[in-house]
C-alpha cells in the first residue's frame, strides 16, 4: 500500500490532483485507522493512464467510463484501441468543422459590418 504522497511522487501528480480524482470517482483509496489514504501499488498505472488520456483530449467523464469498460473487457488491448479510434474520429470530424468555420471567417474578412446601414 502507498500513502498519497508516495503515489503523488510515483505518478508525478500533486496530492490535490489525486484528491480530485478520488472525488470524481476515478480512483479509490482505503482509509487507515488514522484516516490516511492508502492506495494499492497498481494505482500508479491507473493515474498514469488518466493523465495520458487527459493529454490525448479525453474528458474526465470519458476517462471514468473507459476505465470501467477496460476493467470489464475480456480483451483490454482491443477495447483501448477502439476507444482511441472513436476519439480520433471525433477529432477528425471537429477538424473538418473548424476548417469550414475558418473558410467562412476568411471569406467575411473585409466585408462591411452587417449592422452598418
Amino acid at each position: 500500500m502507498m500513502r498519497i504522497g508516495e503515489l503523488a511522487q510515483a505518478s508525478a501528480v500533486s496530492r490535490d490532483t489525486l484528491r480530485f480524482y478520488e472525488q470524481r470517482g476515478l480512483i479509490a483509496a482505503q482509509r487507515s485507522a488514522n484516516g490516511y489514504r492508502d492506495y494499492p501499488a497498481d494505482m500508479v498505472q491507473l493515474v498514469l493512464y488518466i493523465k495520458t488520456a487527459q493529454r490525448l483530449g479525453f474528458t474526465l467523464g470519458e476517462i471514468g467510463n473507459s476505465v470501467a469498460a477496460l476493467w470489464q473487457s475480456p480483451d483490454p488491448d482491443t477495447a483501448v484501441t477502439q476507444l482511441l479510434q472513436d476519439k480520433l474520429k471525433l477529432i477528425e470530424t471537429r477538424m473538418e468543422q473548424l476548417g469550414a468555420l475558418r473558410s467562412e471567417l476568411q471569406q467575411r474578412l473585409g466585408q462591411r459590418c452587417p449592422l452598418n446601414p
